[in-house]
């Protein structure tokens, strides 16, 4: 279903996890992989995507919803990736999305958004 006038929304839409739901990884990965592609295909349009913790690892190369996230980015919609988080899991130079900022900036993302869903 289309909502009139939702195009550009005012969400940050946070993701802490390498998928969606509790469920079995796979099935947690297939739930992300259709949400960011409906999220596109749909023309919907988030303040940023912000990314930390297990979230990092979707922006990364061998990710199973880049490409989802990646049609996002070239609409314009911020893609933000925890430094600390990509450090700590050894991904900075896997990174094939997004671009690499700190807790301020996801703050920062928050601060500035009427909404903040959490995957």
């Amino acid at each position: 279903m289309r909502w009139p006038g939702d195009a550009v929304d005012d969400t940050v839409i946070i993701v802490n996890r390498a998928g969606m739901g509790e469920a079995p990884a796979d099935l947690q990965a297939t739930l992300a992989g259709t949400y960011f592609k409906l999220l596109a295909e749909n023309g919907l349009k988030p303040l940023a995507i912000c990314f930390y913790g297990e979230g990092v690892r979707l922006l990364v190369e061998g990710s199973p919803v880049l490409d989802a996230l990646k049609i996002l980015e070239s609409r314009g919609v911020p893609l933000v990736a925890c430094m600390t988080c990509l450090k700590y899991f050894n991904l900075v130079d896997r990174l094939r999305a997004g671009v690499i900022g700190g807790m301020g900036d996801i703050l920062a993302a928050q601060q500035r958004a009427a909404k903040v869903i959490t995957l």
